[in-house]
C-alpha cells in the first residue's frame, strides 16, 4: 500500500497553481511574451495604439430642455406609432424616457400649453431695487394721505363742537370753520 503525502502548501486558502494537476506546471515551450510580441528581440508590428477616449467629464453639464414644437411633434409621432408598437424605438432614437411622454401628455390634456414650454430653472429674478423703492414710497404716500384726511376730519369736528359749546377759538383760527 502506497501512501502519498501532498506537500503543496495552501496560501490564502488556495492551493498553488501546480497542485497535482497533470500538466499544470508551466513549461518553457509555451507561448512566452517574446513569442506573442513577434520574434525574440524584435518589437511587434508597429501599429499605432488604439485611440483612447477622453476620460474627462464635461465641465458644463446642463439639463436638457425641449421646445414646445419638439414636444408636440414627439407626441404626434408617438400617437402614430402606438398601434404598431414602435414607441420604444422612437424613444431610443430620440434619447427620451417614457416618463417624458407621460408628463407631456398630462400637460397637454390639462390644457397647459405654457406647461409644455421649457421652464426656467434657478432662482427667480429680483425686481429692480429702484422700482421696489418707488413702490414702497408710493404706498407710504397713500398711507399718509389717508391719515391726513382723517386728522382734518377730526379737527373739523372738534371746531364745530367747540363753537356749539361756546369755546373761543385761538386767534387766527376764527375764519377757518
Amino acid at each position: 500500500m502506497e501512501i502519498r503525502v501532498n506537500t503543496n502548501q495552501k496560501q490564502n486558502g488556495f492551493a498553488s497553481a501546480n497542485a497535482g494537476w497533470p500538466g499544470a506546471e508551466r513549461r518553457e515551450a509555451e507561448r512566452s511574451d517574446a513569442e506573442r510580441s513577434g520574434a525574440p528581440g524584435q518589437p511587434a508590428a508597429s501599429s499605432p495604439p488604439p485611440a483612447r477616449p477622453n476620460p474627462e467629464v464635461v465641465a458644463d453639464a446642463r439639463r436638457r430642455t425641449f421646445s414646445l414644437d419638439y414636444k408636440l411633434g414627439i407626441l404626434k409621432k408617438a400617437e402614430a406609432l402606438k398601434a404598431t408598437g414602435g414607441i420604444a424605438a422612437l424613444l431610443r432614437r430620440e434619447g427620451l424616457y417614457s416618463s417624458h411622454l407621460t408628463t407631456w401628455r398630462q400637460e397637454r390634456e390639462a390644457g397647459m400649453r405654457q406647461g409644455l414650454t421649457p421652464k426656467s430653472r434657478g432662482p427667480k429674478q429680483k425686481p429692480d431695487s429702484h422700482k421696489e423703492e418707488l413702490q414702497k414710497l408710493q404706498r407710504e404716500i397713500l398711507r399718509l394721505t389717508d391719515a391726513l384726511a382723517r386728522a382734518e376730519m377730526i379737527i373739523d369736528v372738534q371746531k364745530k363742537v367747540g363753537s356749539l359749546l361756546g369755546w373761543a377759538l385761538p386767534p387766527g383760527q376764527e375764519g377757518r370753520i
